[in-house]
């Protein structure tokens, strides 16, 4: 799949989504896309920027990945960056580092999640406990300052 199609088949995948602060999901999906191409992500890391929630979400199947037209890194970053339900945060992270080219991903992930400007729109609480919470994770995977 070419870079548009990865792009068009997420947007698709989540029409109708939106996220904490009721804002469309495709914008998040383009954030952090462009947050990896802005870190000096190569295009399979910005496909899976794209695809970066879709089996998470249940946007996509597990099985739409397999068979996708898309390298096996891209397939590996997404499927790092997936979280399972239950998993520790440190069972995550270390997923995570242990996938090459999956940390740059969720590095823009967690940049965009974390822009004040996103968060500045949410109830106190909920804004509080996500601070707390990707500034753990930024812990774990180590990208700290």
């Amino acid at each position: 799949m070419t870079l548009a199609q990865v792009e068009a088949t997420a947007r698709a995948a989540h029409t109708g989504q939106r996220d904490k602060a009721g804002r469309p999901y495709a914008e998040h999906l383009r954030a952090v896309a462009e947050g990896v191409r802005a870190r000096g992500g190569d295009e399979e890391q910005i496909a899976a920027a794209w695809l970066h929630d879709a089996v998470e979400d249940d946007a996509l199947t597990d099985r739409w990945l397999r068979e996708a037209a898309l390298s096996s890194r891209t397939k590996d970053i997404v499927l790092a960056v997936t979280k399972r339900a239950g998993e520790p945060p440190e069972a995550y992270a270390a997923r995570i580092l242990a996938t090459p080219g999956a940390l740059l991903v969720k590095e823009s992930d967690l940049a965009h999640n974390a822009d004040p400007a996103r968060l500045a729109v949410l109830d106190e609480a909920t804004r509080k406990r996500l601070t707390e919470k990707y500034a753990r994770m930024r812990a774990l995977l180590g990208l700290v300052g």
